[in-house]
């Protein structure tokens, strides 16, 4: 199938891409390159035929028609966005310009094509969103597709918008739409500026490790390579109009997921101390979460999907991944901003 599949430059668009091509499809990439971008993502499948990339930014709707009208697509998976909830408390507008106007513009160029083809009944949109649309939970109980929308920072609140954007444009206009909300992705390529990755560089560097507040908000973490397998069961064999969640079913605390990291580097690069003895308490940042967890169940039941890789095992991966890929991570960390505190401007 032909798949034009947004933000593929990302972390998780591009391990979306990296599945696809070697499941036999064909991509094309569009992706603006902004700052959380990068094209080595890409590396492994860069030469292979069935692979395209054409730099493109979701809010220039001509250029969006223009390649939806020369790649003639049959899937559309719409992964571009602003994802970094500390940097939309700082800068809420990219968030609103990028994942609201972005899938506007995103919608109304899929749904052109689409009439423009006869409204084909193989056409699929599918929008990419995460857990955190739904708020916080308690002690216990799980996320479901039912659960009452209640988002709580301005990217949540984005990213809310955006689903119901999708949602509506399947009922009112009959856009063959498939929505998915995931957990927390983690391993190879993730940004440097996100929770697993600063662990694991911080402790490389031996500077302090970051925990907000005590420790103990908890997120259900789902391997970026499991999670790019689910998304192309739910672009394809989804049934349209519905929503999936895809969780890891790896439920921790923050404090408990980094001395597992600092366990692993223990082993595998031994230092002079105990990495864990870098573990620092910072003030929590606004509107901070408590926790997420998933409940799969649905799409595990109707598209036959669950979780391959457990948390102890992903972890090693990851820790693996960026011992040996220095090079990658350094470039990402030289560029402005990357590894400092964000989402602290309004304190």
């Amino acid at each position: 199938m032909k798949f034009i599949i947004t933000g593929g430059a990302g972390f998780i668009g591009s391990a979306v891409i990296r599945h696809a091509i070697s499941v036999g499809h064909e991509v094309l990439n569009l992706d603006a390159l902004t700052y959380a971008a990068c094209l080595e993502n890409l590396a492994p499948i860069a030469d292979s035929p069935n692979y395209s990339f054409l730099q493109c930014d979701i809010r220039d709707r001509a250029a969006l028609d223009q390649a939806f009208a020369d790649f003639h697509p049959d899937v559309v998976m719409h992964l571009a966005a602003e994802s970094h909830v500390d940097r939309s408390i700082d800068g809420p507008s990219a968030f609103i310009e990028t994942n609201i106007s972005g899938t506007y513009n995103m919608l109304e160029a899929a749904r052109s094509f689409w009439t423009s083809r006869g409204q084909p009944d193989s056409f699929r949109f599918h929008h990419i969103s995460t857990d955190e649309v739904f708020g916080s939970l308690g002690t216990e109980g799980l996320f479901h597709e039912e659960t009452p929308y209640d988002p709580s920072s301005p990217y949540s609140a984005s990213k809310a918008a955006s689903d119901h954007l999708v949602n509506a444009w399947q009922r009112t206009y009959g856009l063959p739409t498939v929505l998915s909300n995931c957990s927390n992705n983690y391993g190879p390529y993730h940004f440097p500026e996100k929770l697993i990755p600063v662990v694991i560089l911080n402790a490389l560097a031996g500077k302090e490790i970051p925990i907000y507040g005590n420790g103990i908000n908890v997120r259900d973490w789902l391997y970026v390579e499991d999670h790019a397998e689910a998304l192309i069961k739910v672009a394809t064999e989804g049934r349209i109009g519905q929503s999936y969640n895809i969780g890891g079913n790896n439920e921790a605390t923050n404090i408990d997921l980094v001395r597992m990291i600092c366990a692993i580097l223990d082993d595998m690069r031994p230092g002079p101390h105990p990495y864990a003895d870098l573990i620092t308490f910072v003030t929590d940042r606004p509107g901070h979460d408590m926790r997420y967890a998933i409940d799969a169940s649905k799409i595990m039941n109707e598209l036959n999907w669950k979780p391959s890789v457990t948390l102890a095992e992903g972890l090693t991966k990851t820790v693996t991944w960026y011992l040996e890929n220095e090079t990658w991570w350094k470039a990402l960390q030289d560029r402005d901003g990357v590894g400092s505190r964000l989402g602290t401007a309004s304190q």
